[in-house]
């Protein structure tokens, strides 16, 4: 499967491969199927191509250029972390497992029968800018380094990302470094690393304890899927009944009610939408507490104020139960790709007992020590987040009155430091007029409206955030509740 036009560092056939840790005459060429191994991640199949031609090769490197197979990412690879596909394909299929590996082993299967024997490539975009990349494969890298592995010019994890490597990045090395970085915490918290993002590969030991999960809304249905992806044995209950039975088809069990689903699982987590639905799930008729006794493990990923956290972690644990709140940094396809961010505090050894359930869900989990830390942390997370979408907003609709382009708009801001995939995402949506919801605009502003609170209780100043209240607001107001937070936008054109 040879092709014409091979690059720099694919002229000649590179003959080494692994063996045992030694390296075997193997010939590689432009066109070949490989498994590739990038860093400390498992071999994943793609196919050598040629390169988008802005695009650098990493100096010093004898390297070829993949595209993978299952997902929308690129990366050079060194020649000695290269394999060939069908020689090794029985090997790499006993030692890899998940069905995201399962579905790209598929995915070259199909590429094969469609090929039968013709010459074809598998398409890189045609376009060799980053504001292409951005918007398609880009928005879904999934392999990151560790806090441990800093990103450098050098570091095989940083050519993975095109936006390095072309003569004119839309996004600039700084924004990308920090990006890529895990968050290094001051104030001593810890984090559970993901040892791999599900979105990869299946390679998590699941616990051996009973898991139950209650709320299967945006974030909550992302989670229990790479749950059970990756094993775990999950018992699920929400208040539409009919939610379930996708995750019962996949192989979860069904809850009658949150009183059931606590009593039968060792750790229960819940994910709903605001402080009083997080209260009547725990108090309610049939309700959490219902079910706990001394043992039983309670964990709320919902995003709620401080004071409604510690009501709910003082009643579990008044029964002998142990609690931790662990609301999440993300959204709906964060939550789909188990990429979501975790921050914990509570029971510190319940938290160190999530650990495989938060590396199924999460890239990464902090732990912020005593029970409300995490609820205020994720309140001023949310807070910049919903300020800076009600900003972009605001530049948008500015744009238009003034007669200037949005789109230029768009492609200005992400040649600058403000560049990210959120600010790309959510133009994206305005531009095109597409709110799904990604993250509902009623959520964030009701995050708007407890983070202002919060600083009210502080006496501390909050009127960036006040302003973006009353804006979204004025969106709910347009019913723009049930669509995605960057319909704010349209509070500016009413």
């Amino acid at each position: 499967m040879g092709g014409a036009g091979a690059t720099c560092c694919s002229r000649r056939p590179v003959r080494r491969r692994w063996l045992g840790g030694k390296m075997a005459a193997v010939s590689l060429r432009l066109g070949d199927l490989v498994w590739g191994k990038l860093g400390r991640y498992p071999p994943w199949p793609g196919k050598i191509v040629n390169p988008p031609k802005d695009l650098k090769k990493p100096r010093g490197k004898k390297c070829f250029f993949v595209k993978f197979f299952g997902t929308e990412d690129h990366a050079w690879i060194k020649v000695e972390q290269l394999k060939p596909y069908h020689a090794h394909k029985e090997e790499m299929i006993k030692i890899n497992k998940g069905k995201r590996f399962q579905q790209a082993v598929d995915a070259v299967e199909e590429f094969l029968r469609r090929a039968k024997g013709k010459d074809q490539d598998l398409t890189i975009p045609e376009s060799s800018t980053v504001k292409g990349m951005m918007a398609g494969p880009m928005a879904t890298f999934k392999w990151q380094p560790t806090a441990s592995e800093p990103v450098k010019d050098a570091d095989p994890h940083f050519h993975h990302f095109l936006l390095s490597q072309t003569e004119k990045p839309a996004v600039c090395y700084q924004a990308i470094t920090k990006k890529l970085k895990i968050c290094e915490e001051e104030t001593g918290s810890t984090s559970i690393q993901a040892a791999d993002s599900t979105a990869v590969n299946g390679s998590i030991t699941p616990t051996d304890k009973k898991i139950g999960f209650l709320g299967l809304g945006l974030m909550g249905s992302g989670i229990v899927s790479n749950l059970l992806k990756m094993g775990h044995t999950v018992t699920v209950w929400n208040r539409t009944a009919e939610k379930c039975d996708l995750f019962i088809q996949e192989g979860a069990r069904l809850g009658r009610t949150p009183a059931e689903v606590v009593s039968t699982c060792d750790i229960t987590f819940a994910c709903v939408s605001d402080p009083k639905a997080a209260k009547d799930l725990v108090l309610g008729p049939s309700g959490v507490l219902q079910g706990i006794r001394p043992g039983k493990c309670y964990v709320d990923m919902s995003t709620v104020d401080a004071d409604t956290v510690t009501e709910l972690a003082q009643v579990i644990v008044s029964r002998g139960g142990r609690f931790l709140e662990a609301p999440v940094s993300g959204n709906q396809q964060l939550s789909n790709d188990g990429m979501l961010v975790i921050l914990a505090a509570g029971d510190r050894g319940l938290y160190e007992d999530c650990s495989s359930c938060f590396q199924a869900m999460g890239k990464t989990s902090f732990f912020l020590g005593e029970v409300g830390n995490a609820a205020k942390m994720m309140l001023i997370v949310n807070m910049v987040q919903g300020s800076f979408m009600a900003t972009i907003a605001e530049g948008l609709t500015l744009a238009q009155v003034t007669g200037q382009s949005q789109q230029t708009l768009l492609d200005i801001l992400n040649q600058g430091q403000l560049a990210s995939i959120f600010l790309d995402q959510k133009c994206q949506n305005i531009l095109q007029g597409n709110f799904k919801p990604d993250f509902y605009l009623k959520y964030i502003q009701k995050d708007l409206r407890l983070a202002i609170a919060l600083g009210d209780a502080v006496n501390h100043p909050t009127p960036m955030a006040a302003a973006a209240n009353e804006v979204y607001k004025r969106a709910k107001a347009l019913d723009q509740s049930d669509n995605d937070m960057s319909a704010v936008y349209r509070a500016y054109i009413h």
